[in-house]
């Protein structure tokens, strides 16, 4: 996934949400609509949310040095699990707070157009970015679902601001249900009632958000398919003769670790051996670009260690 096409879709996504955070508040000043406000914070919430999307990426871009030599990419999943903690406490938590409050003390919607009005410019403007960040996502998506992208993307600013903007159109939808109930019955309490579901939605969304962001965090490896294709182009059937284990680790979006132990025949000399690394080395860069940190260890193959498992402990040299 290109940080290209992510900082695209989060800039489309931080002007729409900047302009549609003025309008609802303007809307709540002048209706009273609890809906209006909580869609007002959860704007808001967006903004400060695709800004921290974008100081994240400039701030994983830093060269590694000796107290970080691996770089700072994976900054840009830090940025990501602050996302969702805005999202939840911010966005989520007031709007419930926000609908419980109308609930309790309703009060009926005044000047109905401001809110209806506002809404419907809102789910305009949401539904382009929205579209924005489904074209940037469909030329990294393959044949994957959309539930597959999200949870298997390693860059996260893309899923992040598809699941906002899905989630910030079906609030909308919900706002202007409540406001519409409310003023057919002149009942505030429907408007309390869509706040409430706004806030529920936006709490789902964010322990989605922290669930994958908190695995990238932790550490994820590459996917079957690239796992594959590194494992194919290590081995070249003449001085290396297989893979005996292997293990991969993002340390950015873009960037990917590999360490393995490969198999070589015990008459090869150490000049056979090292060109054979370094040949090695080039054809994994070749098949995955993203394999930019690499560490090969050659060592004789048996085929009863590796029968054993692939447990380095249970392989030749493996500790």
């Amino acid at each position: 996934m290109s940080a290209s096409g992510g900082s695209k879709a989060i800039i489309a996504a931080l002007s729409a949400n900047l302009a549609i955070a003025v309008a609802k508040f303007v809307a709540f000043a002048f209706s009273g609509s609890s809906s209006m406000l909580a869609e007002g914070v959860h704007s808001v919430a967006d903004s400060g949310n695709q800004a921290l999307l974008l100081i994240g990426g400039k701030k994983a871009k830093r060269a590694a040095n000796d107290e970080h030599p691996f770089g700072y990419g994976r900054e840009r999943y830090v940025y990501a699990f602050l996302v969702s903690i805005v999202l939840f406490s911010v966005g989520g938590m007031f709007a419930l707070y926000e609908g419980y409050e109308k609930i309790r003390h309703p009060h009926p919607v005044d000047h109905w157009y401001w809110p209806v009005g506002v809404l419907v410019f809102a789910i305009l403007a949401e539904g382009s970015s929205f579209r924005t960040a489904v074209k940037e996502s469909n030329h990294t998506r393959g044949g994957l679902s959309w539930a597959e992208f999200i949870r298997r993307a390693k860059a996260p600013e893309l899923p992040i601001v598809l699941l906002e903007d899905f989630g910030a159109l079906i609030g909308l939808v919900l706002a202007l249900a409540g406001v519409g109930i409310a003023l057919a019955t002149g009942s505030g309490v429907w408007d309390g009632i869509g706040t409430l579901c706004i806030g529920t939605l936006l709490i789902c969304i964010a322990l989605v958000l922290a669930a994958e962001t908190k695995s990238l965090l932790i550490g994820e490896g590459a996917g079957p398919e690239v796992s594959d294709r590194i494992r194919t182009a290590i081995a070249d059937g003449d001085t290396v003769t297989g893979v005996i284990h292997m293990r991969t680790l993002h340390l950015g979006p873009e960037e990917l670790l590999v360490a393995a132990k490969i198999a070589v025949d015990h008459d090869d000399t150490a000049v056979q051996v090292a060109a054979a690394i370094d040949a090695a080395e080039e054809r994994i860069r070749a098949a995955v670009p993203i394999a930019r940190v690499i560490y090969l260890e050659p060592d004789i193959y048996s085929a009863a260690a590796a029968a054993a498992g692939p447990d380095p402990d249970q392989t030749p040299g493996g500790r």
